[in-house]
């Protein structure tokens, strides 16, 4: 969180024009205007009829002394209310339309500091657009907008990527070149995952890791924490719905995080706290390490009984979560299989882990280890299972 600062007042360039152009014409309801400066978005909205009141938001104690006197002067003061604040950290609430004129410029420390703070959104002049994406959802009402403006300067393909990555859609509504530079006004809306989400009342939605085929966000459902997994936006596969269908099944047999709901392309599921396994090793004691290998030897061999290969499991440091309790995460490439090969993975694992293991003096025979892994892959018997869990037992 940046402290409230004295800074000039930015006033109304040609990126200020073409972003109120749309406001003039897109603007509806309940309006908030972030990082407001001079406050000509502001006064154009309350001239609306379709606009109910509008905020403007600055962090800047300057600019809302400057807004307050302007304010007194012009027959819009009862639609209009303004408050110091660093992006939505002091906005409560929800808006039907969100307006943002964003500093939106790379660093160049040649640039006065007052005027710095007006016009530059960080090293590379979109991390002030960042912070902006990520609370943007908790602040919009459902069928909000958000219109923003930004340069080419700032590096349109990364703020694509950001807006994206935050669960919005996005419209050009116009480009207008400048001088060095193009100007970008958009219009964003909820995409179909956040929209959804909102009519489950799940809040506070932030990205937490993209993979391949899914991203997953983090969230707030009835007042604790979740995670979603979704499909990456135009990405033809079925591999979401088909991991949610296949951790119910496993939920019954206490395996992976619980699945609370499931929509098309995307599932909610418990959010599990704890240590990545590759972590957790490092300081475990010998009776824990033991306590670990024997919980996830456990869950494989049910895996195993019910023909389903998770795979990962000889590298799967980004696949186990640590806590009270042991829980195998990520099914994205897990599949039905005639042979099965979870217990045997695991394993390969334990054994690459033999430096871990000798300094909590728990020499393993890795050889009888190989051979007991052999003939529980060619039969894989209860009595062959507990030959391996025998050995784990006398470490």
């Amino acid at each position: 969180m940046f402290a409230r600062q004295r800074r000039a007042i930015y006033e109304p360039a040609e990126d200020s024009h073409l972003l109120s152009e749309f406001v003039k014409k897109l603007a509806f309801g309940k309006v908030l205007d972030v990082g407001t400066g001079s406050g000509i978005q502001a006064f154009e909205a309350a001239k609306l009829k379709k606009v109910r009141s509008v905020l403007a938001a600055d962090i800047s104690d300057e600019v809302i002394r400057h807004l307050k006197n302007k304010i007194n002067k012009k027959e819009l003061n009862s639609k209009i209310k303004i408050i110091n604040s660093d992006l939505f950290s002091d906005i409560k609430g929800r808006f039907d339309t969100i307006i943002f004129n964003p500093p939106y410029l790379p660093l160049d420390k040649r640039e006065p500091l007052d005027s710095r703070l007006a016009t530059t959104g960080g090293k590379h002049g979109y991390e002030t657009l960042h912070r902006f994406f990520n609370d943007l959802n908790d602040h919009l009402t459902k069928n909000g907008i958000a219109l923003i403006v930004f340069s080419s300067l700032t590096n349109k393909e990364k703020v694509d990527e950001f807006i994206i990555n935050s669960g919005f859609t996005f419209e050009i509504l116009k480009e207008e070149k400048v001088s060095f530079e193009t100007l970008y006004c958009y219009k964003l809306k909820r995409n179909w995952l956040l929209s959804d989400l909102f009519d489950k009342n799940i809040v506070n939605i932030k990205e937490l890791m993209k993979g391949h085929r899914g991203i997953v966000f983090t969230g707030i459902y009835k007042n604790k924490k979740v995670a979603i997994k979704s499909q990456i936006l135009n990405l033809r596969t079925t591999t979401i719905d088909r991991e949610a269908k296949l951790i119910v099944k496993l939920n019954k047999s206490k395996i992976a995080p619980k699945i609370l709901f499931s929509g098309h392309n995307y599932f909610v599921y418990e959010f599990v706290e704890g240590e990545l396994v590759i972590d957790y090793l490092k300081h475990a004691s010998k009776k824990m390490v033991k306590k670990l290998f024997l919980e996830v030897l456990r869950q494989c061999r049910v895996l195993d009984k019910m023909h389903i290969t998770k795979e990962e499991m000889t590298n799967p440091y980004k696949h186990i979560i640590v806590n009270k309790r042991v829980v195998l995460i990520d099914f994205e490439r897990a599949h039905y299989d005639s042979f099965p090969q979870n217990v045997t993975q695991f394993c390969q694992y334990i054994m690459k882990n033999k430096d871990i293991l000798k300094c909590q003096k728990m020499n393993i025979d890795k050889e009888k280890l190989i051979r007991l892994a052999r003939q529980y892959k060619s039969r894989q018997t209860k009595e062959n299972y507990n030959k391996i869990k025998g050995l784990i037992l006398a470490l």
